[in-house]
Protein backbone atom coordinates (compact mmCIF):
# COMPACT_ATOMS: atom_id res chain seq x y z
CA UNK A 1 0.00 0.00 0.00
CA UNK A 2 1.02 3.55 -0.61
CA UNK A 3 -0.23 6.89 0.70
CA UNK A 4 0.58 10.45 -0.25
CA UNK A 5 0.29 14.07 0.78
CA UNK A 6 1.12 17.26 -1.07
CA UNK A 7 4.89 16.68 -1.40
CA UNK A 8 5.44 13.26 0.16
CA UNK A 9 4.88 9.57 -0.53
CA UNK A 10 4.53 6.93 2.19
CA UNK A 11 4.54 3.14 2.26
CA UNK A 12 4.93 0.32 4.75
CA UNK A 13 8.46 -0.52 5.83
CA UNK A 14 10.02 -3.54 4.09
CA UNK A 15 13.16 -5.59 4.64
CA UNK A 16 14.86 -3.70 1.79
CA UNK A 17 14.70 -0.52 3.93
CA UNK A 18 17.35 -1.77 6.38
CA UNK A 19 20.20 0.44 5.13
CA UNK A 20 18.00 3.56 5.04
CA UNK A 21 16.74 2.81 8.55
CA UNK A 22 20.30 2.55 9.83
CA UNK A 23 21.42 5.63 7.85
CA UNK A 24 18.78 7.79 9.53
CA UNK A 25 18.52 6.23 13.02
CA UNK A 26 22.27 5.59 13.20
CA UNK A 27 23.08 9.25 12.57
CA UNK A 28 24.00 11.03 15.84
CA UNK A 29 22.53 14.28 14.47
CA UNK A 30 19.05 12.76 14.40
CA UNK A 31 19.36 11.89 18.09
CA UNK A 32 20.22 15.23 19.61
CA UNK A 33 17.00 15.08 21.67
CA UNK A 34 17.19 11.36 22.39
CA UNK A 35 19.60 10.52 25.24
CA UNK A 36 19.57 6.85 24.25
CA UNK A 37 21.59 7.84 21.21
CA UNK A 38 21.78 6.50 17.67
CA UNK A 39 21.49 2.88 16.63
CA UNK A 40 24.90 1.34 17.38
CA UNK A 41 25.13 -0.90 14.30
CA UNK A 42 23.28 -2.46 11.37
CA UNK A 43 22.37 -5.52 13.47
CA UNK A 44 20.44 -3.32 15.90
CA UNK A 45 18.67 -1.68 12.95
CA UNK A 46 17.77 -5.16 11.63
CA UNK A 47 16.22 -6.09 15.01
CA UNK A 48 14.18 -2.88 14.97
CA UNK A 49 13.03 -3.48 11.39
CA UNK A 50 11.94 -7.04 12.18
CA UNK A 51 10.08 -5.80 15.28
CA UNK A 52 8.27 -3.20 13.15
CA UNK A 53 7.22 -5.87 10.66
CA UNK A 54 5.97 -8.03 13.53
CA UNK A 55 4.11 -5.07 15.10
CA UNK A 56 2.38 -4.36 11.79
CA UNK A 57 1.30 -8.01 11.58
CA UNK A 58 -0.10 -7.82 15.12
CA UNK A 59 -1.75 -4.38 15.06
CA UNK A 60 -2.44 -3.94 11.35
CA UNK A 61 -0.37 -0.76 11.08
CA UNK A 62 3.00 0.74 11.90
CA UNK A 63 4.89 3.83 10.83
CA UNK A 64 5.83 4.44 7.20
CA UNK A 65 8.87 4.92 5.02
CA UNK A 66 8.84 8.50 3.67
CA UNK A 67 9.95 9.81 0.26
CA UNK A 68 9.70 13.15 -1.51
CA UNK A 69 7.53 12.94 -4.64
CA UNK A 70 10.26 14.69 -6.63
CA UNK A 71 12.82 12.04 -5.55
CA UNK A 72 10.80 8.85 -4.93
CA UNK A 73 13.90 6.65 -4.92
CA UNK A 74 15.45 8.24 -1.81
CA UNK A 75 14.18 7.53 1.71
CA UNK A 76 14.11 10.80 3.68
CA UNK A 77 12.56 9.48 6.88
CA UNK A 78 10.32 7.16 8.81
CA UNK A 79 7.17 8.12 10.65
CA UNK A 80 3.46 7.92 11.15
CA UNK A 81 1.24 6.21 13.69
CA UNK A 82 2.43 3.12 15.53
CA UNK A 83 1.52 1.30 18.72
CA UNK A 84 3.79 1.89 21.68
CA UNK A 85 3.77 1.51 25.42
CA UNK A 86 4.25 4.81 27.19
CA UNK A 87 3.69 5.93 30.74
CA UNK A 88 2.13 2.59 31.62
CA UNK A 89 -0.43 2.52 28.84
CA UNK A 90 -0.72 1.38 25.25
CA UNK A 91 -0.83 4.36 22.91
CA UNK A 92 -1.31 5.03 19.23
CA UNK A 93 1.80 7.15 18.92
CA UNK A 94 2.52 9.72 16.22
CA UNK A 95 6.25 9.89 15.65
CA UNK A 96 8.85 10.56 13.00
CA UNK A 97 12.55 10.73 12.27
CA UNK A 98 13.89 12.51 9.19
CA UNK A 99 17.36 12.66 7.67
CA UNK A 100 18.99 16.01 8.56
CA UNK A 101 18.91 17.27 4.96
CA UNK A 102 15.09 17.01 5.08
CA UNK A 103 14.80 19.24 8.18
CA UNK A 104 13.28 22.70 8.09
CA UNK A 105 11.06 22.05 5.06
CA UNK A 106 7.76 21.41 6.82
CA UNK A 107 7.85 17.67 6.09
CA UNK A 108 7.23 16.67 9.73
CA UNK A 109 4.03 18.73 9.88
CA UNK A 110 2.90 17.40 6.50
CA UNK A 111 3.51 13.84 7.68
CA UNK A 112 1.76 14.47 11.01
CA UNK A 113 -1.38 15.81 9.33
CA UNK A 114 -1.47 12.88 6.87
CA UNK A 115 -0.80 10.31 9.61
CA UNK A 116 -3.67 11.68 11.74
CA UNK A 117 -6.00 11.40 8.75
CA UNK A 118 -4.85 7.82 8.24
CA UNK A 119 -5.28 6.96 11.92
CA UNK A 120 -8.73 8.46 12.29
CA UNK A 121 -10.26 7.85 8.84
CA UNK A 122 -8.70 4.55 7.78
CA UNK A 123 -8.01 2.89 11.14
CA UNK A 124 -10.83 4.52 13.16
CA UNK A 125 -8.53 5.01 16.14
CA UNK A 126 -10.13 6.79 19.09
CA UNK A 127 -7.01 8.74 20.16
CA UNK A 128 -3.51 9.50 18.89
CA UNK A 129 -0.72 10.82 21.10
CA UNK A 130 2.60 12.45 20.39
CA UNK A 131 5.45 12.33 22.88
CA UNK A 132 8.36 14.76 22.70
CA UNK A 133 11.23 15.74 24.91
CA UNK A 134 10.49 18.83 26.93
CA UNK A 135 13.43 20.66 25.34
CA UNK A 136 12.52 19.76 21.73
CA UNK A 137 10.57 22.88 20.77
CA UNK A 138 10.50 22.15 17.02
CA UNK A 139 8.71 18.82 17.53
CA UNK A 140 6.33 20.41 20.02
CA UNK A 141 5.37 22.96 17.34
CA UNK A 142 4.80 20.18 14.81
CA UNK A 143 2.36 18.42 17.15
CA UNK A 144 0.54 21.67 17.92
CA UNK A 145 0.28 22.61 14.20
CA UNK A 146 -1.19 19.17 13.52
CA UNK A 147 -3.87 19.82 16.17
CA UNK A 148 -2.61 17.91 19.21
CA UNK A 149 -2.80 19.61 22.59
CA UNK A 150 -0.72 19.18 25.72
CA UNK A 151 -1.95 16.35 27.94
CA UNK A 152 0.71 15.78 30.61
CA UNK A 153 4.35 16.05 31.59
CA UNK A 154 6.02 12.69 32.17
CA UNK A 155 9.27 12.38 34.09
CA UNK A 156 11.35 9.24 34.17
CA UNK A 157 14.50 9.49 36.34
CA UNK A 158 16.10 6.74 34.21
CA UNK A 159 15.46 8.65 30.97
CA UNK A 160 15.79 12.44 31.43
CA UNK A 161 14.88 15.08 30.33
CA UNK A 162 11.11 14.93 30.82
CA UNK A 163 8.70 14.02 28.06
CA UNK A 164 5.61 15.97 27.16
CA UNK A 165 2.60 13.98 25.98
CA UNK A 166 0.17 15.61 23.56
CA UNK A 167 -3.03 14.06 22.26
CA UNK A 168 -6.01 14.44 19.99
CA UNK A 169 -9.16 12.31 19.95
CA UNK A 170 -11.01 11.24 16.84
CA UNK A 171 -13.92 13.47 17.86
CA UNK A 172 -11.62 16.51 18.31
CA UNK A 173 -9.93 15.82 14.98
CA UNK A 174 -13.27 15.49 13.19
CA UNK A 175 -14.49 18.73 14.74
CA UNK A 176 -11.30 20.62 13.74
CA UNK A 177 -11.66 19.33 10.20
CA UNK A 178 -15.35 20.19 9.84
CA UNK A 179 -16.53 16.57 10.00
CA UNK A 180 -19.28 16.90 12.58
CA UNK A 181 -21.66 14.12 11.55
CA UNK A 182 -20.61 10.75 13.07
CA UNK A 183 -20.95 8.91 9.74
CA UNK A 184 -19.25 11.60 7.67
Amino acid sequence: MQWESERLLYRHIERKDLEALFRIYGDPTTHQFNPRGPYPDIDHAREVLLRRLKDRAIHGFDDWVIFEKRQPETVIGFGGVFVSEFNGRRTNNLGYRFAPDAWGKGFATELAVRALRFGFEELSLSEIVGVVRENHTASRRVLEKAGLTFLQRVSDPQDPPAHLMFNITRQQWRSKNGLHHPSA
